[in-house]
């Protein structure tokens, strides 16, 4: 199927789809504003992912074959909505920064199993007899009550360092709460697990407004090679225009040598490879950018 043929489906059956997530009040939204880089006044190599390169494995150059470039898309990849279970949503949302066990990149990204922990009244009584320090179930439930209702606002609101997800529903939210339970080993938790139905469009969504806008700002010039050289990031509305839905897809999973510089040389670029996220949600995210061109 060609790459128009696949947008004009994905947008007759993207507002019916996106209806199968949380309510009627949660619609697909376009991104817009500056990335969360620059709201904190910071540069990609003042980052974790800068400093690190943590988020996957160098990009292929050119001539060099790589096992994830031949994966191909599903058959009708953007027209059929996905059950997503609390794991999805954490690496579609949090795995970016906080990573594969939620343990963040300390000191900059803190880890998210501590608070997580502290919602549990259990664990609380536990590590209060460990120290020589009896509690009462009610105050262990009062604790327990109290952090929960901070990781809560945590989500729609967003921290010092940690932008917000408005774009998250409330089933989204306790679906991505029961499994960070289940990652911090919260007893019970395996049992609060619940599949959420997402539409192609608001995967993609998800991803972006999670992930890409961390670093690149929603509008802006598209940046020429030397500008990339020195450390200009593309703005997500150049995205589609720069690749190819192919090249795109690659780019994310895969990795791809990207041109820099005067004279333009092919070079590993800044941008770290996403290879948790599968050629299908990469592919959601390139159509989500077109449907949903970002704003000012």
């Amino acid at each position: 199927m060609s790459l128009k043929r696949l947008v004009i489906v994905f947008a007759l059956l993207t507002p019916l789809l996106a209806q199968t997530v949380g309510s009627k009040n949660d619609p697909v939204t376009a991104t817009s504003g500056e990335s969360w880089l620059s709201h904190l006044r910071r540069t990609f190599n003042d980052s974790s992912m800068g400093k690190t390169w943590r988020s996957g494995p160098p990009a292929p150059m050119p001539g060099e074959e790589s096992a994830r470039q031949q994966q191909s898309l599903s058959p009708g990849f953007g027209g059929q909505p996905a059950a997503l279970h609390g794991s999805d949503m954490y690496r579609l949302n949090c795995r970016g920064c906080h990573e594969e066990f939620g343990l963040g990149v300390p000191p900059e990204i803190n880890s998210v199993i501590d608070p997580v922990r502290s919602t549990s009244a259990a664990i609380i009584m536990e590590r209060m007899k460990k120290v020589g320090m009896d509690m009462k179930r009610a105050d262990a439930n009062e604790l327990a009550k109290q952090t929960s209702v901070a990781l809560l606002q945590r989500f729609h609101k967003g921290g010092q360092d940690m932008p917000p997800f408005p774009q998250l529903s409330e089933p989204e939210i306790r679906s991505l709460v029961a499994y960070l339970k289940q990652l911090a080993g919260v007893p019970g938790a395996e049992k609060q697990q619940v599949a959420v139905n997402e539409s192609p469009a608001h995967v993609g969504e998800q991803i972006v407004k999670s992930t890409c806008h961390i670093c690149h700002s929603g509008t802006g010039p598209n940046p020429t090679p030397q500008q990339l050289l020195d450390g200009a990031i593309p703005p997500l509305s150049t995205l589609t225009t720069r690749m190819s839905l192919n090249e795109f897809v690659r780019k994310v999973t895969a990795g791809a040598p990207v041109l820099m510089g005067t004279p333009p040389l092919p070079c590993r670029g800044r941008m770290p490879v996403f290879d948790y996220l599968s050629p299908d949600e990469a592919a959601n995210t390139y159509l989500y950018l077109m449907l949903y061109p970002p704003q000012e």
